[in-house]
C-alpha cells in the first residue's frame, strides 16, 4: 500500500506526520518505509526530511532529488540545470515499495505544487495509484485550504483517506475547537497530532517527538 502525505500548504507539518504514521504503522507490526521525491530548502550536508522522519519514526528512509533553493520542485529543478523525467521518477517511487507493507510518500508544498515541467503533485499521486493523507492546520484559515485540497484531489479521482491534524495547541482557542466539525464534513479526520515543545524538521530536533511518541502521547483526541 502506498500512501502519499500531501498538506494544504508549506510548512504544515506533513512531515512531522509522516514520522508519526510510520511509527503507529511499525508499531502495529507493519515494514513502513518513507520516501521524500523532491527535497527542496535544504543543504546537501543536512539531513532533511529523510533523516528526521529515520530519527523519529525508526523507519526506512530516503530521497530521490535535493535542492537547497526553497522553491517548487519544477523550478527548484529548472535553476539547478536539472530535469526531472516524471516517469522515471514515479517508477523510482513505485520500486520502494518492494519489501515493505506500507510505503509512505511526502510530496513538496501542497497538492498542485509543480513537480516537474506541467506535472503537479496530484499527478504524481495519481501515477502511484496512492490513498491520499492531507496534512491541515488546526487554526483560522484551515477550513478554506482544506476544502480547496480535497476539492481538487477529488475532482482528479484520487481517494482521499482522510485528514491529519498537525501542531494541535496544548490549548485550543475558538477556532480550532469550532473548525473540527467542519473538518470532519471536509473528510474523516484519522488522527490530530499535538504541537510537541523542542520539535524542528529544519533542525533535525526530532527527539522531542519520538519521546511523546514512545509515551503514546503524540494524538490528541478529538473534543465531541
Amino acid at each position: 500500500m502506498i500512501r502519499f502525505v500531501t498538506g494544504t500548504d508549506t510548512g504544515v507539518g506533513k512531515t512531522v506526520a509522516a514520522a508519526v504514521l510510520g511509527y503507529l504503522a511499525r508499531s502495529d507490526g507493519a515494514a513502513v518505509r518513507y520516501v521524500k521525491p523532491v527535497q527542496t530548502g535544504v543543504p546537501p550536508d543536512a539531513p532533511g526530511d529523510a533523516g528526521f522522519v529515520a530519527a523519529a519514526a525508526g523507519i526506512d528512509a530516503g530521497e530521490i532529488f535535493r535542492f537547497d533553493e526553497p522553491l517548487a520542485p519544477a523550478i527548484a529543478a529548472e535553476r539547478a540545470g536539472v530535469t526531472i523525467d516524471f516517469d522515471s521518477l514515479a517508477a523510482d517511487v513505485l520500486s520502494r515499495e518492494t519489501g515493505c507493507d506500507q510505503l509512505l510518500v511526502e510530496g513538496a508544498g501542497g497538492l498542485l505544487a509543480p513537480l516537474a515541467g506541467n506535472r503537479s503533485m496530484a499527478d504524481l499521486v495519481a501515477a502511484l495509484r496512492a490513498e491520499l493523507v492531507v496534512v491541515a492546520r488546526s487554526g483560522l484559515g484551515t477550513l478554506n485550504h482544506t476544502a480547496l485540497t480535497v476539492e481538487a484531489a477529488e475532482r482528479r479521482g484520487l481517494a482521499v483517506a482522510g485528514l491529519v491534524i498537525s501542531g494541535w495547541p496544548s490549548r485550543p482557542g475558538l477556532a480550532e475547537r469550532t473548525n473540527l466539525d467542519r473538518l470532519r464534513a471536509i473528510a474523516p479526520i484519522t488522527a490530530i497530532i499535538r504541537r510537541v515543545r523542542g520539535l524542528s524538521v529544519d533542525e533535525n530536533r526530532s527527539a522531542a517527538l519520538r519521546q511523546v511518541l514512545e509515551r503514546g502521547t503524540a494524538l490528541v483526541t478529538p473534543p465531541d
